[in-house]
C-alpha cells in the first residue's frame, strides 16, 4: 500500500516559534519550489502566509472551533531567494472574526519580503 503524502508537506516547512500570540514558520527556496529566475514562487509565499496565520489563528479561536480563511491580502516587495521567515502575529482576535499580520523576511538577504492581513472567520464546533 502507498502512503499518500499531503501536498504541503512538500513545501518542508517547519515551525521556528510558537507562542499565544505570534507564529514563526521558515521554508527553504530550492530549484523545484523556484520560479524563472531563482525566487521563491509567490503563490508558494502566499501558501506560507496563509498556513502560519492560519495556525495561529486556529490555536487562537478556542478548543474544539476551527477557522477557514475570508480574507487573504499580500503585498510581494521583493524576491526571496534563500530561506523564507514568515511572522505571524494577531491584530485582533473576536468571537467570529479573527485578524492576523503576516511579515515574510528572505532571512539569507535579511530583507522583507512580503507583508499581509488576513482575516479568518472563526466556525462553531461540529
Amino acid at each position: 500500500m502507498t502512503e499518500t503524502v499531503h501536498v504541503l508537506n512538500l513545501l518542508d516547512y517547519r515551525e521556528v516559534e510558537s507562542t499565544a500570540d505570534r507564529l514563526v514558520l521558515e521554508m527553504d527556496n530550492r530549484p523545484d519550489l523556484a520560479n524563472v529566475r531563482g525566487a521563491l514562487q509567490g503563490g508558494l509565499v502566499a501558501t506560507l502566509i496563509d498556513i502560519a496565520a492560519g495556525m495561529l489563528a486556529g490555536n487562537a479561536s478556542g478548543v474544539g472551533y476551527d477557522v477557514t480563511t475570508a480574507d487573504l491580502n499580500i503585498h510581494f516587495l521583493a524576491p526571496i531567494m534563500g530561506t523564507a521567515r514568515a511572522e505571524a502575529k494577531i491584530v485582533r482576535a473576536g468571537k467570529r472574526l479573527i485578524v492576523t499580520s503576516v511579515d515574510v523576511t528572505d532571512v539569507t538577504r535579511d530583507r522583507l519580503a512580503a507583508r499581509a492581513t488576513l482575516t479568518f472567520a472563526v466556525l462553531e464546533p461540529r
